[in-house]
C-alpha cells in the first residue's frame, strides 16, 4: 500500500523527526511505500506533492498540533498523537491499512480517543474547525502555571 503522512509536534525539533523516521523505516520494512512531511520549528520539510496525495491509499497524521486536512479530502485519514508514531508505529500502520480497506469507517478507529466525536466541522455552522486542543493553548498553560 501507499501512504502519505504528516508529523508535527509543538516544538518541532525532535519528536516530529523521530516519528517521521520511524514511519518511513517501519513502512518500508513491512513492504509499504510512504511519503512523510515534517512540520516543525524549521517549517515544512519534504512537503507532500499533490501527486503523492492522489496516489495514496490512506493518510496518517501523527501530530500534537493542528494540521490542515483540506488537501486530504476524500482519503481515509488516521489521526494520532505524535507519540504513537514514535512508540507504536505498527499499530498506527495497521489502523491506516484498515482505513484504506474500508474497515475503519467509524470515528473511533481513525481518531484518537480524545478527538473522537469532535470531527473537523462544527455541527451547526458547517465551517471548518480551527485550532487544536484548547487545553494545550498558551492561556490554558499560563493559567495552570500561575494557579
Amino acid at each position: 500500500m501507499k501512504f502519505v503522512a504528516v508529523t508535527s509536534c509543538p516544538t518541532g525539533i525532535a519528536h516530529s523527526q523521530m516519528a517521521a523516521e520511524n514511519l518511513e523505516q517501519t513502512a518500508t520494512d513491512l513492504g509499504h511505500e510512504i511519503d512523510v512531511e515534517v512540520q516543525g520549528a524549521m517549517g515544512q520539510e519534504n512537503e507532500l506533492s499533490s501527486d503523492a496525495i492522489a496516489e495514496a491509499d490512506a493518510v496518517i497524521i501523527a501530530a500534537d498540533t493542528s494540521v490542515n486536512q483540506d488537501r486530504f479530502e476524500g482519503k481515509p485519514v488516521v489521526t494520532a498523537p505524535v507519540k504513537d508514531a514514535v512508540n507504536d508505529v505498527e499499530d498506527l500502520l495497521e489502523r491506516a491499512i484498515a482505513a484504506a480497506d474500508g474497515e475503519g469507517s467509524n470515528a473511533e478507529s481513525t481518531q484518537p480517543a480524545d478527538a473522537a466525536g469532535s470531527g473537523t466541522e462544527t455541527a451547526d455552522s458547517g465551517a471548518p474547525r480551527r485550532g487544536g486542543d484548547p487545553s494545550k493553548g498558551l492561556f490554558a498553560r499560563l493559567k495552570r502555571l500561575l494557579s
